[in-house]
This record gives structure tokens, sequence and C-alpha cells, in this order.
């Protein structure tokens, strides 16, 4: 198990290095010279050297990425101005630290991720579990019928819809605004509901289908109608010899989706108004901010390629016949 863990974190390691690299040489090696960004359409030449000289963008390519991974091990200088660990620049048009803009914004988007991934979970896998044990019935068709509907759905359509009917028509949802738990619990919650009930409407109808499809094929197998004949309890049979072998490739789409959202669910945060990653994310592109771009890109991915092993560390606990072999 150490030996497996061992190495895939220095898979990780591996990785993450490979997609700074090539972040890096996209955001400032292929795209506008960012000297010419900062100083602005009126600015001289021998300005736009100064600043050049100032970002180190002077300097042969792997220079400047070394330069780049040891602000985010150890901070580097910008001229007089330091930048600590972990530095990831500063923004071209606030000239705040890109390090700050992400940490102040991340809770929002771990909040709105967390609780949309427990409302998905619960319906999608609660109502696929049903529709799997009632097969055929009219629960079933009812159901999928709905998940359908809902995957078919825009999550930015169904915001602007809810938005309209509970704020301004029937008034019984302030819109969100973000407060801290600590304030008013009531209002926190009630200003997060309408995102995290966005953003699972489409999840909890794709993992309702998912686990359907695989309790269905579970239900079928040999060691699930020997149970049954050695007179085992249904809900026994179902929790034990049905639901955790479904659960497997449920636990990898999870792992996925929840790690992808915590870099940021660009469209919800956006159309609610959402100080998160995503709504940075959606500004900075807007704007042409280069390091935020890149900064929000490499949290996106950190995220994805640590729930990718903690997905793999799961499966143990759902499937024993799993063996953590290293690649």
């Amino acid at each position: 198990m150490t030996r497996y863990v061992l190495a895939r974190l220095g898979g990780v390691v591996v990785i993450l290095l490979a997609v700074c690299l090539f972040t890096y040489l996209i955001f400032f090696k292929l795209s506008p010279d960012p000297a010419v960004m900062i100083c602005g359409k009126t600015c001289t030449p021998e300005r736009i050297d100064s600043i050049r000289s100032v970002l180190g963008l002077n300097q042969p390519i792997l220079t400047q990425f070394g330069e780049f991974l040891r602000g985010i091990v150890a901070g580097r200088d910008y001229g007089s101005v330091h930048c600590p660990a972990p530095c990831l620049g500063y923004s071209f048009q606030t000239n705040e630290s890109v390090w700050s803009m992400l940490t102040s914004r991340l809770p929002v988007s771990i909040t709105v991720a967390v609780g949309a991934a427990v409302l998905w979970l619960l319906a999608g896998v609660i109502g696929g579990l049903i529709s799997a044990v009632k097969q055929g019935t009219w629960w079933d068709r009812t159901a999928m019928a709905l998940a359908l509907g809902g995957v078919s759905v825009p999550n930015y359509v169904l915001a602007l819809v809810l938005q309209y009917v509970l704020v301004v028509k029937l008034q019984v949802l302030p819109f969100p605004s973000a407060p801290a738990f600590g304030d008013d619990p009531v209002l926190w919650f009630e200003s997060y509901l309408m995102p995290w009930v966005v953003l699972a409407v489409g999840y909890a109808c794709l993992y309702a289908r998912l686990t359907r499809s695989n309790v269905i094929d579970t239900l079928s197998e040999n060691y699930y109608r020997t149970a049954r004949a050695k007179g085992l309890g249904g809900g026994l049979i179902l929790r034990r010899h049905a639901l955790r072998p479904a659960l497997t490739p449920i636990a990898t789409i999870f792992g996925m989706d929840f790690a992808g959202l915590l870099g940021g669910a660009l469209i919800t945060e956006t159309v609610f108004g959402l100080n998160g990653i995503g709504k940075l994310a959606a500004d900075s592109i807007a704007k042409n901010d280069q390091p935020v771009i890149m900064a929000v890109t490499l949290l996106a991915a950190f995220f994805v390629v640590i729930g990718n092993v903690v997905v793999d560390l799961v499966y143990t606990a759902l499937d024993p016949r799993v063996r953590l072999v290293p690649a």
C-alpha cells in the first residue's frame, strides 16, 4: 500500500510539472507579449524593455520556467518587490497577488462544490437504486424520463429560471451573495441553495442512470442469486452484494467531477455572481489577465490529479478485488 501511494505521488509530481510547463509556454510564449499588456498602448519601447527585464522575459525560456517554479516553492523578486511563496505572479489588471486572489475566492467554490456534491450523490444514487429495484414499474419509467429531461436542460437556463421564479416572482429566496456561515447560517444556506440545486440537477440525473444500469447488471450476477437463495435479507443483499460493487465506476466519475468543480464552476458562479474561482476565471479571460488564467488552470489541474489518486485509493474500500500494484 505504501509503495503504491509513493508511486502515485511520484506520478502526480511529474504530471503537475508537465502541466506547469505546458501552461507556461501557452500563456507566456504563445500569447501576446505580457510586457506590452502591462505597459499599455501608449508605452515607449524603453519602458517595455524595462518591464521585460523586471519580469525576466529577456532570459531563456527554461530559465524563466525555472524561476517560475522557484517562485512557487520559495518565492521570487520582481525588481524591488518580493513575492512570497507560493508566488504565482501579480495580476496584470489589479497588480494584486494572484495567490491572494485564489485563496480569497477558493472557499466560495469549495462551498458550492461540496453542497452540490452532497445533493447529487444522495438524489442520484438513491434514485438510481430504487429504479433498478423497481425496474419496469411506473417509478422507474418516471424517474428515468425526469433524468433524461434534467440532463437535457443547460444549467445556465435552469439558473435563470430559478432566479426569476424564486427570487423575483415568489421572493422566497434572496439573491446569492456568499455570506459567511458564522454571520448568518440561515442566510448562508438560502444564498447557496440555488447554486447547489443548479449544479446538482445535471449530475444527479447522470448518476441516477448510471447507478440504475450498474445495479441491474449486478442483480443478474450469480453471487447475488446465491445470497438470495441463502435467505439473506433484501436490504442486506442490496447494500452488501448489489450497491457496493455498483458504486465502483460511480466513485471514479464522482472523483473527477468533484475535483473539477473545486477548480471553479464557471457558468454557475458567473450567473449567480458568486466570487469563486470560476467567476475569477471568467473575468480574467475577458480581460486577458494571463497570470490569473494560468494560476486557475494550474489549480484545476492540481485538483483533478489529486482527485484521481484519491479515487484509486477508495477503490480498495469499495472492491477488495482491486489490487494496488504500481504501474
